[in-house]
C-alpha cells in the first residue's frame, strides 16, 4: 500500500509542473498589461515612462521563459521558498489575499458535500432497490430536478422565502451576514452565513450522486455474486451492505471527489446571491484586474485541490477494492 501512495505521489509531480507551464504560457497570452489598468483605469493619461517603471517592479519586463533569470523562474521558484509573491493590484502578499478567502470557500465545499452525500447515498440506494416502484419515481423526479434547477436560483429562492417567513413570523426580515465568522469563533454565526449557500449547492450536487449511486448499484445487484447471495439465504440487508454497496462506490466516489474539487473556486455566481466573499470573486477580479501573479497562484490552489482528491480517491478506490493497488 505504501508503495502505491509513493508511486501517485510522485506521478504528481510532472502534473503539477505541466500544470504550471500551460497556466503561465496562457495567462501571458490573454491581451493587456496589469501596469495600463493600474495608471490609467480610470481614462486619465499615463506616462509610458511610468508604465515601464511599473512594469519594471513588478518583474514583467524579464524574459518569460528562456533564460535562468526569467518570469517563469519566479514563478516556480515561489514554491520552493514558501513566497507566492505580492499581488499585482493591491501589493499584498498573495497568502493574504487567498487566506481570507480560502477558509469560507474550503467550509462551503466540505459543507455541500456533506449535504450532498446524507441525500445521494441514502436515495440512491432506496431509488435502486425499489426500481420502478413509486419510490423510484419520487427519488428520480428529485434528482432530476436538481440537475435542473441552477444552484444560484434556488438560493434565490431560499433567501426571498427566508425573508417572507421571517418578517410574517418574528416582524423582521432575514438578511444573510456579510462577514466571515470561525465556526470555532462563533458556531452559530458561521452556520447561519453558510447553511443555506450549502443546502443549495448541495442539492444539485446530490442530485448527480444520487443518480450514479442508482445506476451503479442496478448495475452490481444484477451481477453473479449478488444472485449467488440471495442464493445462499443471506439477507437482503446484508447483502446490499456488505456485497453491492462496496463495489458501487467506485463511480460514486469520483463524482463526489470531482465535484468537491470544482466547488473550491467554482462557486462565483453563488458566492453572488450570497454575499460570500470567496475564492470564486477573488478570481474574477483578479481577471478583471489583469492580475497575473495572484489569478496563476488561484488556478494552480484549484489544481493542487484537484491533484490531492484525485490522490485521496485513489488511494480509498484501493481501499475499496485491493486488487487496484497491484494493477
Amino acid at each position: 500500500m505504501y508503495k502505491y501512495i509513493v508511486q501517485r505521489l510522485l506521478l504528481m509531480i510532472p502534473t503539477l509542473f505541466g500544470a504550471a507551464l500551460l497556466v503561465f504560457l496562457l495567462l501571458r497570452a490573454i491581451p493587456g498589461d496589469v501596469c495600463e489598468v493600474r495608471l490609467a483605469g480610470t481614462g486619465l493619461y499615463a506616462d509610458p515612462a511610468e508604465i515601464e517603471l511599473c512594469r519594471e517592479s513588478l518583474g514583467l519586463n524579464k524574459p518569460l521563459i528562456l533564460g535562468f533569470d526569467t518570469q517563469f523562474t519566479d514563478f516556480v521558484g515561489g514554491y520552493l521558498t514558501f513566497d507566492l509573491g505580492d499581488s499585482m493590484w493591491t501589493g499584498k502578499p498573495i497568502t493574504y489575499e487567498i487566506g481570507l478567502r480560502f477558509q469560507l470557500s474550503m467550509q462551503l465545499a466540505i459543507m455541500a458535500t456533506i449535504v450532498a452525500v446524507a441525500f445521494a447515498i441514502p436515495l440512491g440506494i432506496i431509488s435502486a432497490v425499489k426500481q420502478d416502484t413509486w419510490i423510484d419515481y419520487v427519488v428520480r423526479t428529485f434528482s432530476i430536478a436538481g440537475i435542473a434547477i441552477p444552484s444560484f436560483w434556488l438560493g434565490i429562492m431560499i433567501i426571498l422565502g427566508l425573508l417572507i417567513f421571517t418578517q410574517q413570523w418574528f416582524g423582521q426580515p432575514w438578511m444573510p451576514p456579510i462577514e466571515y465568522v470561525s465556526p470555532f469563533d462563533d458556531l452559530g454565526a458561521n452556520l447561519s452565513q453558510l447553511i443555506w449557500p450549502a443546502v443549495a449547492t448541495g442539492y444539485r450536487y446530490s442530485a448527480v450522486a444520487t443518480r450514479m449511486t442508482r445506476s451503479a448499484m442496478l448495475e452490481v445487484l444484477r451481477e453473479d455474486y449478488v444472485r449467488t447471495a440471495r442464493a445462499k439465504g443471506l439477507m437482503e440487508k446484508a447483502i446490499i451492505n456488505r456485497h453491492a454497496l462496496k463495489n458501487a462506490l467506485l463511480p460514486v466516489v469520483t463524482i463526489i471527489a470531482i465535484e468537491f474539487a470544482f466547488l473550491i473556486g467554482g462557486l462565483v455566481v453563488t458566492e453572488q446571491v450570497f454575499n460570500l466573499n470567496g475564492l470564486g470573486n477573488l478570481f474574477v477580479g483578479a481577471v478583471g484586474e489583469q492580475d497575473f501573479a495572484l489569478t496563476q497562484q488561484l488556478v494552480m490552489l484549484v489544481v493542487l485541490v484537484f491533484v490531492f482528491t484525485n490522490l485521496a480517491v485513489d488511494i480509498f478506490y484501493a481501499w475499496l477494492d485491493p486488487r487496484i493497488r497491484y494493477s
